[in-house]
């Protein structure tokens, strides 16, 4: 629990409570999903000023829209939960995680150089080594669990931007000195932007540890269950003037529609009952396919095993997210199988659904990725990810036994 001026709040509570408005003229609870394409003025000054930033009525839903705006204030109040300044930050939403991401690169990174984790979600990673370069944009990709390699290339390349990294890399399961990292990066005058989505605010805040941006596919864990598409970004108020942010999102048109901001808003007050039971369950399924024989390497934070257990432990709260990642003895082929046979669990991409997914990350998520750079960042033919869900722990574990 933290204490502020009126009322002591824990992030629990806060979840729930987060982003909310005042009433509207109806006393509605909820508050009304305002599904309308554009917005009335009383008069024709009114309208003048609305254009000219004056006044904060609304003009048209793809530059900002109430039931949108009640989402992103609610997940900057998380990403942001604790913080003396809170006050300064902003929350945008877009239409997907991947318009949140490339949105972002493209206005913070624009003619500079962008130094990349080498483990990423693929389609992040075919952003920037295909689609970035015809903007002006070029990408390095090194390992920055090692903050050596992170010093050689900000030395390598004086025009650098942006370092771009996951909380909790996707799908090698790799955590970065985030701290570390945004201290080295900020005597350059450059930005650290964190895709925060494995972890989400329940378990780790980049912005506490000195991340600029904080980035979201909201599809995942905020919206909980699989039936919305979405993205977010949590940033400083100056910097999205800075960066002229709110310029790319409204002409590149990426903006979350009202329907998915609703929805979205209601999955993000059961993300920390949610997260705990993905992270006790993700804990006790790790522990079982280390201890098997059929499994070659679990990748968990979680685990002690895991090569930065010690740096998880000291950095994330109340667990280690619901991903995990593993190979078995017989590869590609064994893996194959293992999906073929699994009953509970479901054949399926993405994550952070009440059900457990699994999934072949290189002839899946992972297939755009390049190649090489797939084989440098440790994605191997014969990981698997699995997306524990919050199904008894015993029938996870059971259909996984049955499967092996």
């Amino acid at each position: 629990m933290i204490t502020t001026s009126k009322k002591l709040i824990s992030f629990n509570s806060a979840a729930v409570h987060a982003g909310k408005r005042e009433r509207d003229q109806f006393g509605s609870h909820i508050a009304p999903v305002y599904q309308s394409s554009t917005f009335v003025f009383d008069d024709v000054q009114q309208g003048k000023d609305a254009f000219q930033g004056e006044n904060n009525v609304h003009i048209y839903s793809r530059l900002g829209n109430p039931t949108v705006e009640q989402l992103e204030r609610a997940i900057c109040e998380l990403e942001t939960f604790g913080l003396e300044d809170s006050e300064l930050y902003q929350g945008m939403v877009f239409g997907s995680g991947m318009a949140a991401i490339s949105t972002a690169i493209i206005s913070s990174a624009l003619g500079g150089h962008v130094i990349a984790q080498d483990a990423l979600y693929g389609c992040t990673s075919q952003f920037l080594k295909e689609e970035a370069p015809l903007l002006g944009i070029s990408t390095s990709f090194v390992d920055l669990s090692d903050p050596f390699m992170l010093e050689i290339e900000l030395k390598k390349n004086p025009t650098t931007k942006l370092i771009y990294l996951e909380s909790i890399a996707n799908p090698t399961m790799t955590v970065c000195d985030i701290q570390l990292i945004s201290e080295i990066v900020h005597e350059h005058h450059a930005m650290v932007m964190i895709d925060n989505t494995f972890a989400t605010p329940y378990h780790l805040r980049p912005i506490t540890l000195g991340a600029d941006i904080v980035a979201h596919s909201t599809t995942k864990y905020i919206g909980g269950h699989g039936t919305v598409i979405g993205g977010a970004l949590v940033l400083k108020k100056e910097l999205i003037e800075e960066i002229s942010l709110s310029k790319f999102r409204k002409n590149m048109g990426g903006i979350s529609g009202p329907q998915d901001a609703f929805l979205l808003h209601q999955g993000l007050k059961t993300l920390p009952l949610r997260m705990k039971k993905h992270a006790e369950n993700a804990m006790e399924v790790a522990e079982f396919l280390e201890s098997h024989d059929a499994v070659e390497k679990v990748w968990y934070p979680g685990l002690k095993s895991h090569p930065q257990h010690k740096l998880s432990s000291s950095v994330f709260e109340n667990g280690f997210g619901g991903v995990i990642s593993f190979e078995l003895r017989g590869g590609f082929n064994a893996g194959e199988q293992l999906m073929n046979k699994v009953k509970l669990c479901t054949l399926a991409v993405s994550l952070g659904t009440v059900d457990t997914l699994i999934q072949h990350p290189a002839s899946m998520t992972h297939s755009v990725m390049d190649p090489e750079l797939r084989e440098q960042a440790g994605i191997t033919d014969g990981l698997v990810r699995l997306a524990v869900g919050i199904e008894d722990v015993e029938d996870i574990i059971s259909d996984l036994e049955q499967a092996l």
